[in-house]
């Protein structure tokens, strides 16, 4: 038996390597372990673009010879790794996550895992033959807010769920900035929208209903960003004198030099690594994030619903947008005694009880210097922890957030977008199936059901 008053052991220093050094890998990841340098450190950087690599190489203090401009020449050269952070664009994902489990270092997996279904299912199979630590960065998990919801429902305080209504409001302006002007415009060089921004929406929904979705149907569509919708007098870029410029909602001069005051963090940081208005002005004229929005080259729908029924009986409605003034998400659970309605980013939660009449609202007090509600810094304490309980020699627990558990919110993703393009119901219980008689190296994708 330990002795209680011997002190507790110190902490070990992760060594992690970042593949990506762009918002996600550097801006909120990177971020972390400047705050906690006791946990972990960053000892290598891989990214293509030069200039991002020795920004952050910098910041981090990362010796040059450390820096590189392939994740394959990272991997082959640094031998000493306790775990990567793979934030590579979604297409590049697939390979760098099969070396890291190679190599058996712990992997922290931006979203989306994967972009298409047969991507999924190999690393998924390689994970399970070689038993690979790989968590995946659904934060939302670990922000308070939708953890107190699930407590919440735990403890039956509205009854026995019955219907959820949920919906992800993008921002008019993030999502030209994103899906129209920006990484995640086109399906083939991404992945659909519906994986993209809603695969964190289709996990935490299955995460707080506790059941698997059996069947969904989805509707949308690329119905605004279009040619056919430019207005008369618009440019193909913002700064040529295009005649609407001054009213349009989606003019990049408005956007990054107006509404939004230029500074050092996103979605500037995005735009340009120099973010003084100058710097943004030059990029916005030459760089992408400068294009009208009715005149680039997006192929991803600008809005999608999804109805979907549970095992257990739960049916729940989803709505992802592209056309709402506030970015947040708000959540609507109905049960058989009460309600839950909540609004994200405003940390805001009702319950209504119906046996007693009772209405309470809750501010839920979020201190975090981090993004998404204080879920990366959740998601990163979380991973560091496990990480050094593995270092230690213990047998750590599977993250929240790992592969296994985070597939399904995938399979609902590849699903959806096969209804919305095919105009049919799909059942996911084959697809739950063939997934449970995955093949390492397996790369057939999965055959969905018409339902009816």
């Amino acid at each position: 038996m330990s002795d209680p008053s011997s002190p507790a052991p110190a902490p070990l220093r992760v060594r992690i390597a970042i593949l990506g050094a762009g918002n996600r890998g550097v801006g909120a990841y990177g971020a972390y372990l400047l705050r906690r340098p006791d946990l972990a450190q960053l000892v290598a950087i891989a990214d293509p673009r030069t200039d991002r690599l020795h920004a952050a190489g910098e910041l981090h203090g990362v010796s040059p010879e450390r820096r590189y401009l392939s994740w394959e020449e990272l991997l082959k050269r640094e031998t000493e790794l306790d775990a990567i952070i793979i934030a590579t664009p979604d297409v590049m994902h697939l390979q760098p996550a099969l070396a890291g489990i190679r190599h058996g270092v712990s992997i922290l997996l931006e979203k989306p895992i994967c972009p298409t279904e047969p991507e999924v299912r190999r690393l998924l199979a390689t994970a399970r033959r070689r038993g690979a630590d790989i968590t995946v960065a659904h934060v939302l998990r670990y922000t308070q807010f939708f953890t107190r919801i699930r407590e919440l429902l735990n403890r039956g305080v509205i009854g026995q769920l019955q219907t959820v209504r949920h919906t992800e409001q993008v921002g008019y302006w993030h999502f030209a900035h994103s899906y129209v002007r920006g990484n995640w415009r086109r399906a083939e060089e991404s992945s659909p929208m519906i994986l993209a921004k809603a695969c964190h929406d289709f996990d935490i929904l299955q995460w707080l209903i506790g059941s698997p979705c059996v069947e969904l149907n989805s509707y949308g569509n690329l119905g605004h960003f279009t040619s056919a919708n430019a207005p008369e007098g618009s440019t193909e870029r913002c700064d040529q004198g295009c005649a609407v410029e001054r009213t349009c909602p989606y003019s990049a001069q408005r956007i990054y030099l107006e509404k939004l005051p230029p500074a050092d963090r996103w979605p500037h940081n995005v735009v340009s690594l120099d973010t003084s208005p100058e710097g943004l002005a030059l990029a916005l004229h030459s760089g992408p994030y400068g294009r009208c929005v009715y005149h680039c080259d997006n192929d991803v729908a600008d809005h999608q619903v999804v109805s979907m029924r549970f095992a257990n009986g739960v049916d729940a409605c989803m709505t992802v947008s592209g056309f709402t003034r506030e970015i947040t998400r708000t959540i609507h659970l109905m049960g058989s005694h009460g309600e839950i309605i909540g609004d994200f980013t405003r940390n805001e939660i009702t319950v209504t009880d119906f046996r007693v009449d009772d209405v309470r609202t809750s501010q839920l007090s979020v201190h975090s210097e981090g993004l998404h509600g204080g879920g990366d810094e959740g998601l990163m304490a979380d991973f560091i922890g496990r990480v050094q309980d593995r270092l230690r020699g213990g047998d750590p627990a599977r993250a929240s957030t790992s592969l296994e558990e985070s597939v399904e919110s995938h399979f609902m993703a590849f699903a959806a977008e096969t209804s919305r393009l095919r105009g049919m119901a799909v059942r996911l219980h084959a697809a739950r199936k063939k997934r449970s008689q995955i093949a390492p190296g397996s790369e057939t994708s999965t055959i969905v059901e018409a339902s009816g």
